[in-house]
Order: structure tokens, then C-alpha cells, then sequence
């Protein structure tokens, strides 16, 4: 399996349980800021997963 196919299989994961995979990041999140502090660089982390599994076709690194 390439990287094309993967990409396709997680972000159609991301659109059919897309409510629960963002709740988990959000917690994951948190758990995170609390150990490790850095809330930016995890916010953006983040923020990255959901454009990700969210079927974004914008190509990482473009900005909106």
C-alpha cells in the first residue's frame, strides 16, 4: 500500500467517525499540555490531524 492509498483509507475513516476521532484528539490534547506544556505546538498539532483525516485535498504545508 503507497502513501496515496493510506492517505485515502484514513481520511475516509475521518469522515465516517469523524466526531469521535476529534474528541480523542482533543483529549489526547490535553493529557499532553498537562504533561509536556508547549498548548501551541500541540494546538497546531492538532489542528493539522483534523484538516488531515477531515479529506482536506489541500496538500500539507499550504496555507489556507
Amino acid at each position: 500500500m503507497g502513501f496515496g492509498e493510506f492517505k485515502g483509507r484514513l481520511q475516509d475513516l475521518g469522515k465516517a467517525h469523524g466526531d469521535k476521532i476529534e474528541q480523542g484528539l482533543d483529549e489526547v490534547a490535553e493529557a499532553a499540555k498537562g504533561k509536556f506544556g508547549h498548548e501551541d505546538q500541540i494546538d497546531k498539532a492538532v489542528e493539522k490531524g483534523k484538516e488531515f483525516l477531515g479529506g482536506d485535498d489541500q496538500s500539507p504545508g499550504e496555507q489556507r
